[in-house]
């Protein structure tokens, strides 16, 4: 009973604290749900469609056009200029008028109708990727469309039509199915990520606000209660955390599990298996915030550090860049930070529909985690009290 009541004691303490700091309610409840919800907004289009390309046609032939009518009808592409040179399309290009041109060499047409291998040059703006993407896509599509539509006619001018054309064009048919994105976009593969990691960052921006707030005022012991000061210590980390994430849990719900279905995100996880994953993720992610910020001696240093590191994080989660693809050094550097096991998890349980079983590795890594934190926040308010801070 005595401990409960120092976990409660600890739990009310923190609560009042946190609702009566302006700049933490801020943190904690407004821009936690802010965020997702511009996330969200603006890569609600998943795809980067109708990007602007120029087609210089030296062909002239019924060929080319037919070709470029194709390009102009793909939801990736749209024919915004017709150049006569390629002078006049590179200027296009270099004033950002367009992002991609096709060129139909003036042979074009010729070695279609002489059975001959021809050729169409593709240029595409590589200042970003989803531009390239996009305009590679397209024309890509066009291009195999139009080789089986040549095929056609040279088999229908030998004698072959129908059902026989059909399979000497196309002799292994296939479907391309994308996995656990249907439309392919930016959106499904990105904001899940961000989510996970905007749950961890105003976290760590609000206890860090806490805490410099805290040191500003020279309180550090003294928002303790004073029979917990000396061998209380687990049951104060214990009883601030159960404060920071019982005030955390509607946002989190929020965030993780109604945000992908407002936005349409892929969400075919259980959501039992979510809740399990997400507990020791929170522990983890609140201690480890609680570790951190017991160095924050003033109120603005817990920004700047979140700024700092937001971008890093995202990085290094694997996924905007492929951990196997990443040195060894960085790879278990990360593995220091709750949010990369956080997102890696979230995305195959909520994206890939994964069990817990086959999280394991980051589920165990989030426990030990979270032991390894617990501990050193733990030894971070011993030193805090030697120093006699407050």
């Amino acid at each position: 009973m005595k401990l409960l009541k120092d976990l409660w004691d600890i739990f009310v303490i923190e609560v009042r604290r946190v609702l009566h700091d302006k700049g933490v309610v801020l943190i904690f409840f407004i821009a936690t749900l802010i965020y997702p919800l511009i996330f969200g907004a603006i890569y609600k289009n998943e795809m980067v469609r109708n990007v602007p390309v120029a087609v210089v046609d030296e062909s002239r032939s019924e060929a080319s056009r037919r070709f470029i009518h194709k390009l102009d009808a793909t939801p990736e592409m749209n024919v915004m200029y017709h150049c006569t040179t390629m002078a006049e399309a590179r200027r296009l290009m270099q004033q950002r008028r367009i992002n991609g041109i096709v060129l139909f060499p003036h042979d074009y047409g010729y070695r279609l109708a002489s059975k001959e291998t021809a050729r169409v040059c593709l240029f595409c703006d590589m200042s970003s990727f989803l531009y390239y993407r996009s305009v590679l896509s397209g024309a890509s599509a066009v291009l195999v469309d139009e080789m089986e539509q040549v095929q056609l006619e040279r088999y229908a001018l030998a004698g072959i039509t129908g059902e026989g054309a059909d399979d000497l064009v196309q002799p292994i048919p296939y479907d391309d199915v994308k996995l656990y994105s249907p439309a392919g976009g930016f959106t499904s593969f990105l904001v899940p990520a961000l989510l996970v990691l905007v749950i961890h960052q105003t976290l760590f921006l609000g206890i860090g606000i806490l805490f410099g707030t805290t040191r500003e005022e020279r309180q550090t012991m003294r928002v303790i209660p004073p029979h917990l000061r000396n061998e209380g210590r687990p049951r104060v980390v214990m009883g601030r955390a159960l404060a920071y994430m019982c005030l955390y849990l509607p946002v989190v719900a929020v965030d993780l599990v109604l945000m992908p279905r407002l936005f349409g995100l892929p969400h075919i996880g259980s959501l039992g298996t979510l809740c399990l994953f997400l507990l020791p993720f929170m522990l983890a992610t609140t201690f480890f915030c609680m570790t951190i910020c017991s160095y924050v001696r003033e109120r603005d240093t817990g920004i700047v550090t979140c700024i700092f590191f937001s971008v890093v994080l995202l990085f290094l989660s694997g996924a905007v860049w492929p951990a196997c693809n990443m040195p060894r050094f960085w790879r278990i550097f990360s593995y220091l930070f709750p949010s990369t096991h956080g997102i890696q998890g979230y995305i195959r349980i909520n994206t890939m529909g994964a069990t817990l079983q086959q999280v394991k590795f980051e589920y165990l890594m989030l426990w030990l985690q979270t032991a390894l934190y617990f501990a050193t926040s733990c030894l971070c308010l011993r030193a805090a009290k030697k120093l006699r801070i407050g």
